[in-house]
């Protein structure tokens, strides 16, 4: 089952621990993840009222950024980790 991970700052304002949840795609993964009434605001903090990956959020899957912040369709296998972060801006 894929890792799913969030960084401590992301912590700081929901709670969000590291859990192994099924799936095959970023979506899936993040779905159950989310599942439940105690990862609401959780859910919300990372996706918009659309699903979609916010704006000031970043999901990296075994390193890598995910392509499709929209619908979250890219692959995920079952080992595999998902990092969530709140993304940096700035210069």
């Amino acid at each position: 089952m894929p890792l799913v991970r969030f960084t401590r700052n992301i912590q700081r304002h929901v709670a969000c621990p590291d859990r192994r949840v099924d799936g095959s795609t970023a979506r899936e993964v993040l779905d159950n993840y989310f599942d439940g009434s105690d990862q609401n605001k959780a859910r919300h903090y990372v996706l918009d009222e659309q699903g979609a990956l916010r704006q000031h959020m970043a999901i990296f899957i075994n390193g890598k950024p995910v392509r499709d912040r929209e619908k979250l369709s890219d692959t995920i296998d079952g080992e595999a980790t998902l990092d969530v972060f709140q993304a940096l801006s700035g210069g």
